[in-house]
């Protein structure tokens, strides 16, 4: 049984109902096409990660897109 794992970060714009499904169907019909798997025996699990629980080159997601999203000052 394949378990696969996808991990996201939460948005300032949740990510919907509609597009978790979507990754859903998709990442099973490519276990599918990819590792001839059957589609009952995918397991798909979606985890949304709090951008203060990650981070990059020493700084949380929140203070990098907090960055990103001021307008450069030069």
């Amino acid at each position: 049984m394949p378990l696969v794992n996808i991990r996201l970060t939460r948005r300032e714009t949740p990510t919907t109902r509609e597009q978790k499904a979507a990754l859903i169907a998709g990442v099973t019909q490519l276990m599918q096409d990819v590792l001839a798997k059957r589609a009952d025996s995918v397991v798909v699990i979606i985890d949304e990660i709090d951008p203060d629980n990650w981070g990059e080159g020493g700084e949380s997601v929140t203070v990098l897109r907090d960055r990103r999203a001021r307008p450069s000052q030069q």
